[in-house]
């Protein structure tokens, strides 16, 4: 084990220890009285990793739903909520910790005396995982906490291991004590809500690459970690697909902020670092397929029927499940059985 993840270990368990001490109640939600009264709530979901922030959206759109006329707040890390959530109108205050706190210790202890500045009618931790989210939602001024994480809830809503889908129906199961049954309701997908000019913009920049007299198929060879397959892997898959769909078909690459690609740069390529012209061009293409990431969770965002490729996290935790879209466990799986999903996705979409 090196130097700086021995650290970040460390620094993770020293926070653990802190909330254990603040949280004496180990975090049990307080009844909500009156839900007509909610005009302010406060999200908690202080991660900065792209896909874990777009995952809260569609909390926010079930939120907004139930109370049309609140206000929602976010408690997140990083600066990535303010671009993602630029257009959800309802989005007041995103209140901001330092992406590295021990470095930043000023700003981040700054932070936390900020959210006292403000008064909740509901304050919501958003996944259990989450220290500083737990010690977030118990710090806010509110007598009213949801803390979702109520793993029983898998026995009456399967689909429930879902990062985004558990929080909203730990919500609906909550607020069914209100009197309140959201149950025959639609999950809201994930939505970074692009404008027209947006999608407009997207299709100007992919039409001056790839041309238009045929649709695309976005590739995006990258991942973090074990996550990331290897050139090996992603040549022969693409080799595949390029045989298959090459005719039909323009095959474009998204990059990821370090420009690299798994297949050598051998098809046409896209490379930005703003994230909502990659949404834009991604949501004209006709489908997407890469591993799990924060780009897989921005092309189900767009709502592009996205094949979420997944060999290390847990697919029922983290797949796409946005229209037409799939998640597929690469480890019991050909490279000519994922082609059949694809294929299959394309035919449907053609309908």
């Amino acid at each position: 084990m090196n130097f700086k993840i021995a650290i970040n270990i460390f620094r993770k368990k020293l926070l653990q220890a802190i909330t254990k001490v603040v949280i004496w109640d180990n975090g049990k939600s307080t009844f909500l009285k009156d839900p007509v009264k909610v005009n302010h709530i406060l999200i908690c979901r202080p991660n900065n990793r792209l896909g874990n922030q777009i995952l809260i959206s569609p909390l926010i759109q079930e939120l907004t739903d139930i109370f049309p006329n609140s206000k929602i707040d976010l408690f997140v890390r990083g600066k990535l909520s303010a671009l993602l959530f630029e257009n959800y109108e309802n989005i007041s205050n995103i209140i901001k910790l330092p992406d590295r706190p021990f470095k930043n210790l000023i700003r981040y202890i700054g932070v936390w005396f900020h959210l006292r500045r403000y008064r909740y009618d509901l304050v919501i931790n958003a996944t259990e995982s989450s220290s500083s989210g737990r010690l977030a939602t118990r710090f806010a001024r509110s007598r009213t906490r949801l803390f979702c994480y109520d793993k029983s809830l898998s026995n009456k809503y399967p689909d429930s291991l879902h990062v985004a889908k558990a929080p909203i129906y730990c919500l609906r199961d909550y607020l069914a004590n209100s009197g309140i049954d959201r149950n025959k309701k639609p999950i809201p997908r994930p939505d970074i809500k692009l404008s027209l000019s947006e999608i407009s913009k997207g299709k100007e920049i992919l039409a001056n690459i790839v041309g238009s007299a045929k649709e695309t198929i976005c590739i995006y060879t990258y991942a973090t970690g074990d996550k990331c397959y290897s050139k090996s892997w992603w040549k022969t898959f693409y080799e595949l697909l390029k045989t298959t769909y090459g005719e039909r078909y323009h095959i474009l690459e998204v990059l990821p902020k370090k420009n690299v690609s798994q297949i050598d740069f051998a098809e046409s390529a896209f490379y930005s670092l703003d994230l909502r012209e990659i949404g834009g061009l991604i949501a004209n293409t006709r489908i997407f397929i890469g591993a799990d990431s924060g780009m897989m969770h921005l092309a189900s965002a767009v709502n592009v029927p996205t094949v979420g490729l997944f060999s290390v996290t847990d697919p029922a935790g983290y797949g796409p499940y946005n229209k037409n879209s799939t998640a597929i466990n690469t480890t019991h799986i050909s490279f000519e059985e994922i082609l059949k999903v694809v294929d299959a996705i394309l035919r449907k979409t053609d309908e």
